[in-house]
């Protein structure tokens, strides 16, 4: 898939609508992207520390400062019973399990997502640009999304298991 494919589809994908600054505390971030049915949601009215009285540690500092947990020390790694994986932050239903698969990264790893869940922004921190997305409710950080999966997609959305939670079917 080209550069430009992948970046239609995450655009399509996500709705391309603004994402707002409830994730960063400031402006929205430039190529940003989030569906906008979500806008007036509760969850992102919630302050930093309305956010840190709810969460555990680990998962603050995923979810609400963008940090990543170590590779290889998620349970859901190695998550294999049909049901559904949520965002941790606010209860989204963000991936299926048939969309799972053993990328061997230490991250669970998905090569879809359902759709109108994720919005997407660039991360530069590591001094290429990535793309980073989040959930579209509360714009919780989950991870980064490579073209480097299985098909049909070929695209491999590496997500920090703190950041979600498994509800088997």
């Amino acid at each position: 898939m080209t550069h430009t494919a992948f970046s239609r589809r995450l655009f399509l994908a996500s709705g391309a609508t603004a994402l707002l600054a409830a994730c960063s505390g400031g402006a929205p971030k430039a190529g940003a992207s989030t569906p906008s049915e979500y806008t007036d949601d509760e969850w992102r009215a919630l302050s930093q520390e309305d956010w840190k009285s709810r969460l555990a540690p680990a998962a603050f500092a995923v979810l609400r400062k963008h940090d990543t947990e170590r590779a290889f020390t998620s349970p859901l790694n190695d998550e294999k019973r049909p049901g559904v994986f949520h965002c941790a932050g606010c209860d989204l239903a963000l991936f299926s399990s048939d969309t799972k698969f053993d990328s061997g990264t230490g991250w669970p790893s998905f090569w879809d997502f359902i759709p109108g869940t994720l919005g997407t922004s660039i991360d530069r921190k590591l001094f290429i640009a990535r793309t980073e997305y989040h959930c579209a409710r509360c714009l919780g950080h989950q991870g980064h999304v490579f073209e480097d999966g299985p098909a049909p997609t070929g695209l491999r959305y590496c997500n920090n298991g703190v950041a979600l939670t498994f509800r088997p079917a």
